[in-house]
């Protein structure tokens, strides 16, 4: 990379045109997103194999579907302790202890985010979800019944696509 200018800059996103040389010598400007905040999401799974997902409308695709609680993480919080902060304000649910599935780049050929995926056993109902406006349902599903809920287009982003495979890889 040889240079990089902002073509458009908020506090969410940034887009640049990127100067790239390749290892053959070949040069030519790439537009490249730039996230300021990575993201982090949680699985949680209970006694009986059940996995915590909210149902959610998506206005960007206009769809709706599950979703597991994710997040931006914050300036001085760890990608654990947003996934603990985000499904806590969007299900209600704390999630009991945490184990680092991974972390992936979703399209790291156009955006440079990371996206962080934890495996909670267990969680504690601790109220109701604080961002209503997210969730139109929280429900425990089977983990079982994930496969199905996906070929129907049910649970079509790539986040929580993502993170429930690694879920129940991990098994």
């Amino acid at each position: 990379m040889h240079a990089e200018r902002p073509l458009y800059r908020s506090d969410w996103v940034t887009l640049s045109l990127v100067d790239v040389e390749l290892p053959s010598g070949a040069r030519f400007d790439h537009h490249v997103v730039r996230m300021p905040r990575d993201a982090a999401a949680t699985v949680m799974l209970d006694a009986e194999e059940r996995v915590l997902l909210l149902r959610r409308h998506r206005f960007i695709t206009d769809t709706w579907g599950w979703e597991v609680p994710a997040g931006g993480i914050d300036d001085g919080e760890t990608a654990a302790e947003a996934a603990i902060r985000e499904a806590v304000e969007e299900s209600g649910w704390r999630p009991g202890p945490l184990r680092e599935l991974g972390r992936y780049f979703p399209s790291n050929g156009l955006c440079d985010q990371a996206f962080h995926v934890f495996l909670a056993e267990g969680a504690e109902h601790v109220g109701e979800p604080t961002t209503p406006d997210e969730v139109e349902r929280v429900e425990w599903l089977p983990l079982a019944q994930v496969p199905e809920l996906a070929a129907r287009g049910e649970i079509g982003d790539g986040f929580s696509l993502t993170a429930l495979l690694w879920a129940r890889a991990s098994r």
